[in-house]
Order: structure tokens, then sequence, then C-alpha cells
């Protein structure tokens, strides 16, 4: 047996920088597309491509869960690739350029009438979701096999979502800036050629992460590909099933969250004059919205480096069950604040932001150590299929999170680009805070039942590292 180092970590199971920046820049490149679903999808398809609330909200819940549907039918195919360069980097060169043109064709509004502006979201919505499903399984996976050790893929996930993080500041920083700037006052335009450009960038870090990382962790040896007995195996998996239906509820309350937050600004706060002693800056609404987006990442990306200091102190499921427990309830604070209230506003959320760093980071990490448990108990390895069928928890969070959005908003007689009603802003209140808290409690509570602490999994290391030999 391999003894281990003082930071529990053998040698052999050490990552280079180099490789952990590389891999992590597949991250920033997902955020492009992934932070633009959140923040402003919803928003773009009612304000600037034209759909009713509602069925925008029916379409988010039809396509995405179709999405995630094929979340595990993707891990099952790079489980059972074998190429010269492993069974998951292939596709991260591969469907970078497809991902691009997606994203292009999804954010372009044809001169269309409802009805066929509707079909076309549907048809481009789904072929986007479809081609990131491609690309985003086979790189989630990929951290699993670049290390046998649970504190090294955590270092890992810490590197992988600072990166995550640079793209989401893109993403709330530039992305509205970008959109006036290139369209030249034409949104539409603005829209088709910013994700244009975010395309471009995504293809190079992809392409950049597939020549900067290997593979090191496989199959055991004999293990025949069996998709029956993998799915077996992995409803069995305890720890996984109790990440997972976490994962759903915390990506129901970032979702909501984050797809409000256009329509807070825009309908409830409008622009406010920012005064800090003797100093005064007017914020219209988009720099306010962005303003607000960038402090919130800055936040949460200190979140994320502290994240691993305090899994080792407080165990990582306790530092994910408290944080977003914190998290969600801090949020509902913001039910309360008046449009004046500026810097209420940004102080709130740098904290809910700080909280939701070390969530985020966590959760990749809490993953792979479900694959690792899953080996250790069934006797079989299937990461792909792990990590794919945990895309599919995040997928219907996701889903869920933009369909509640739309339908809520209908509910409270939202009418895009108009003066609303007392119900209608009542309703985006409510979306900032107490409908998405309930779902971020319930994820934390869930976490609480979560065995695999940082002392029961040095010992299935340890355990697989004897079998393996």
């Amino acid at each position: 047996m391999t003894s281990h180092s003082s930071a529990g970590v053998s040698p052999a199971a050490k990552l280079s920088i180099r490789e952990k920046i590389g891999y992590s820049l597949g991250d920033a490149a997902s955020n492009l597309f992934f932070q633009t679903f959140i923040l402003y999808l919803p928003f773009f398809y009612t304000d600037v491509f034209g759909l009713p609330a509602a069925a925008m909200g029916t379409m988010f819940l039809v396509t995405r869960i179709w999405d995630a549907i094929n979340d595990p039918i993707m891990g099952a195919i790079a489980d059972r690739t074998n190429t010269r360069w492993g069974k998951f980097r292939p596709y991260i060169l591969i469907m970078g350029p497809p991902l691009a043109l997606g994203g292009l064709l999804t954010f372009t509004t044809p001169d269309l009438g409802t009805g066929g502006k509707i079909l076309y979201a549907y048809l481009t919505y789904t072929l986007l979701t479809m081609l990131y499903t491609a690309i985003n399984v086979p790189y989630s996976a990929l951290m699993g096999v670049m290390s046998p050790n649970s504190l090294e893929r955590a270092s890992v996930s810490q590197y992988r979502f600072v990166a995550a993080f640079v793209g989401q500041m893109i993403v709330s920083g530039a992305t509205l800036y970008l959109v006036g700037r290139l369209g030249g006052g034409d949104a539409q335009v603005g829209w088709q050629r910013t994700m244009g450009a975010f395309g471009l960038l995504a293809a190079v870090l992809f392409s950049i992460t597939f020549f900067t990382t290997r593979e090191r962790v496989f199959p055991p040896k004999g293990q025949k590909a069996d998709t029956r007995q993998d799915l077996r195996d992995l409803v069995r998996n305890k720890p996984w099933i109790l990440i997972a239906v976490a994962t759903v509820f915390q990506l129901l309350y970032a979702v909501m969250r984050g797809s409000s937050t256009p329509y807070f600004f825009k309908y409830y706060v409008l622009g406010q004059e920012l005064r800090i002693f003797s100093w005064k800056v007017q914020l219209g609404v988009d720099a306010f919205t962005s303003a607000f987006a960038m402090v919130g990442n800055l936040a949460t990306l200190v979140g994320a480096l502290l994240a691993i200091l305090f899994a080792k102190i407080l165990d990582k499921k306790n530092t994910y069950s408290g944080f977003l427990i914190a998290s969600a309830v801090i949020s509902c604070g913001f039910y309360f604040l008046q449009p004046h209230n500026v810097l209420l506003i940004f102080g709130l959320n740098v904290v809910v932001s700080f909280f939701v760093g070390a969530v985020s980071v966590l959760q990749w990490a809490i993953y792979t150590d479900t694959a690792d448990f899953g080996e250790w108990k069934f006797g079989r390895r299937a990461t792909g299929l792990v990590m794919a069928a945990s895309l599919f928890a995040l997928k219907l969070g996701l889903a869920f999170g933009g369909t509640f959005v739309g339908w809520i908003l209908d509910w409270h007689g939202f009418v895009s680009n108009a003066v609303q009603t007392e119900s209608a802003l009542h309703g985006i209140r409510l979306l900032m805070s107490f409908y998405p808290a309930v779902f971020g409690v319930i994820g934390g509570l869930v976490m609480i039942f979560y065995p695999l602490k940082n002392r029961v999994m040095l010992e299935i290391e340890q355990d697989l590292r004897t079998r393996r030999g």
C-alpha cells in the first residue's frame, strides 16, 4: 500500500499546476454558455426575441428535460469510447466548433410570427443543449480520471471553479456592454454577435484543455461494458443519490435567483445613484445589473478559493450543507430592500454569493467521490455515467428553475417591456428572495444525510489502491 504524504496525497496522485489550469479553462468555456443560460436567456427570450413568458417557461420545461435525458446517454457513450487520447478528451476538442455555431443560431432572432419564433426557439435551443451535453459530460467526467486522490480532485475542482468564475465575470460584466456595442443599438444583432464571440472563445479554451490534460484512472481490468449493470449500481449508490437530489434543489435556487436578476433591476430597482461619502455615480439599469452580477461573482470567487480550507476544517459535506442553507436564508433579505438601498443591495449579494462559491466547488468534488465509492462498493467503475447522471440532476434543476420563472412571471401578470403592475413587481421581488430560498434550504438539509466524510474517503482510497496494485 502506498503511504500518504503529510497532505494526504501520494506523490503519484499529484497533478501539476499547468494541468490543473489547463483543465480549468474548460469550465471558463462552459460558463460562457451556462451563465448566459442562467442570467440572461429568459430575459432574452421575453424582452428581445419576443416570446410570451408562459410559452418561454413551457419551452424550458420540454427542452431542458430532453437535455437532461441526454446526459446519461452521453455518459454511457463516453465510457465506451477508447482512443489513443482516452475516453473523454477527444469530445472536448471535437465538439467546440459545433457548440459555437449552436450558440450563434440560438441567439439569432428570425423575422417570424409568434408561432414561428416559438418553433425556431425549440429547435435551436434543443440543438444547443445537445451540443453542450456532448462536450460538457466528457469534460466533467475527465476530472474523475485525472487523479485517484479525493483531495487532489478537490484541488482540481477549486482551480476549475476559479476559471468558471472568470467565465461568469465575462458574462455578467461584459455581455450587456457587448450587446450594445456590437449591435449598434439593435439588441437582436447585438445578442447574435456577442454569442458568436463567446462561442469562438469557448472553442479555443476547450482545445487548450484537450492538449494540457491526461487520463490516469481506468476501469478495473477485465471490466466489460454493461450499461444495465452500471445503471443498477448507480441507483444503489446512496451517496450519489443524495448529492444528486441536493443538486436539483441547489440549481432550482441558483437559476431562479439568477434568471430573476435582470427583471429585478429593469422593472423594480431601475437606475439609481450610488453614493459613497462624497463620491456619486449614476448607474443606469444595464450598468447596475452588470455591476451587481460582477460584485456577486467576485464574492463567489473568494468563497471558491476558501472552499478547500473550509472543507478540511468542517468536512466537505458539512460545508456544502451549511453554506447552501446560509446563502438561501440570507437571500430572503432581497424582498425587503427598497430600490434606493443601493449599498444594501450590493452588500447582501456579496454575502449570499460568498456562500454559493464554496458550494459550487465542493459539489463536483463530492460527485467524483461517489464514483470512487461505486467502484469500491460494486467492483465496477463508470465515471462517465456517474458524472453524466450528475449533470442530469443539474439539468433538472435548470429545467424547472427556468420554467418556474416563466410561469411565475405570467401568474403575477408580467408583460415584457411595459410598466409592471404591483402584482408583477411583487412576483419579481419574490423571485429574487423567498421562492428560490425554499429550494436552497431543502438542498442543504438533504446533504445532512450524506455519509462520505473526508475520513471515510481516505479509507476508500487506500482500499482501492490496494486492489489496483
